[in-house]
């Protein structure tokens, strides 16, 4: 079968990438999204300073896991006070990057009702108007910066929205490792524990192929070996920008792919449980492990060339090393009991993501 792989993402990586965006922008009036520690940390005077006068507006009050309670208001305000800028550049993590794709994109009325009505129907549609791109994540893990999808969250509703249309590409991101040092041991895990998630949902997947695989097995094997090193070891520079690449590597694979049955689950752990994203993404890793393997014998070659022919073996490793990073693997040890965990993977695997697994069509 051939193979075809697709991102239309301009990525410039390394560190002091993060000047790159003064040609990124393309001499356009920027506005930029980011996170309310970012002004603590310098973030938006480094910014500022190789910007200049083209910096005119900022949001800096991005919440995690976006909710449209706060969205709203955000979203009207920026397309009332910044419609004369042409590109946004989001600098943060996966939630600021989320954010500022909401933001681009522009509804007729520039009320944000009318762009959850149109993500309510699950349609692609065409928006009136919308904003380039530009994302450079502050930590390694979203994968956000080379894919087109962002997540909206209704708390209040228990539900999630996801957008995802041509314009959400961001046209260029930039990963500069220099950028994650501040970033502390909670939130390193955990970023890269949904890199680690983003790259074995590109395997087990219907859409996988051998390109996405080759990024996916390189940023596994990168992440297995570089994260538990990296938790204690927070300054080395080498091992933040060898887990900036991974998350990157693993951005590229599900780009194409999109994820599977462990983010399907982790939408209802985040939504009844409260479980960041990064936990409820990749505790179920090795449950999933086991549900994939022996259901497709391209896939499983795949997989052992991580992991070694023994599934036992497989998840036993795979398990040891979450636990190695205090993340628990078990849905009791979330406070969820053994029927709300069957109800909610038999609920996970009919959702948009858990019909990428390749064991969906059998369950």
């Amino acid at each position: 079968m051939p193979a075809f792989f697709h991102n239309p993402v301009a990525t410039c990586f390394g560190s002091g990438s993060l000047d790159q965006i003064c040609t990124l922008s393309e001499n356009h009036n920027v506005a930029l999204v980011t996170f309310p520690e970012a002004r603590g940390l310098g973030l938006i005077d480094r910014v500022q300073a190789l910007l200049g006068e083209r910096l005119v507006y900022i949001v800096e009050d991005v919440q995690p896991n976006p909710d449209v309670a706060h969205l709203r208001s955000t979203y009207e305000r920026f397309w009332v006070e910044a419609e004369h800028c042409q590109t946004v550049i989001a600098l943060g993590g996966g939630s600021a990057i989320d954010t500022a794709k909401a933001l681009i994109v522009g509804t007729e009325s520039g009320q944000f009702d009318e762009l959850l009505g149109l993500l309510a129907l699950g349609k692609p549609f065409t928006p009136a108007r919308s904003k380039a791109l530009i994302a450079a994540p502050t930590t390694a893990g979203t994968g956000s910066e080379v894919t087109p999808w962002a997540t909206i969250w209704d708390s209040a509703a228990q539900k999630k929205y996801s957008l995802h249309l041509e314009c959400t590409w961001p046209k260029a991101a930039i990963v500069d490792p220099e950028l994650m040092l501040t970033v502390p041991a909670g939130v390193t895990v955990s970023t890269g524990l949904d890199a680690l998630s983003h790259a074995l949902e590109a395997i087990w997947n219907v859409n996988a192929n051998p390109l996405s695989d080759t990024f996916a097995v390189s940023a596994i094997e990168d992440i297995l070996d570089c994260l538990p090193q990296l938790q204690r070891d927070l300054g080395n520079r080498d091992l933040r920008a060898r887990m900036a690449l991974a998350a990157l590597k693993a951005g590229m694979a599900f780009s194409n792919t999109k994820t599977a049955l462990a983010h399907s689950i982790s939408y209802e752990m985040t939504l009844r449980h409260g479980v960041p994203h990064g936990i409820a993404c990749s505790f179920s890793l090795p449950l999933v492990l086991g549900l994939a393997w022996g259901r497709d014998s391209a896939r499983d070659c795949t997989l052992q060339r991580i992991f070694g022919p023994d599934l036992d073996q497989a998840s036993t490793r795979l398990r040891a090393f979450l636990h190695n990073l205090g993340v628990m693997t078990d849905f009791a040890d979330y406070g969820v009991d053994a029927d709300e965990a069957q109800a909610m993977i038999a609920h996970a695997l009919r959702g948009a993501r858990g019909k990428n697994f390749i064991g969906a069509s059998a369950a």
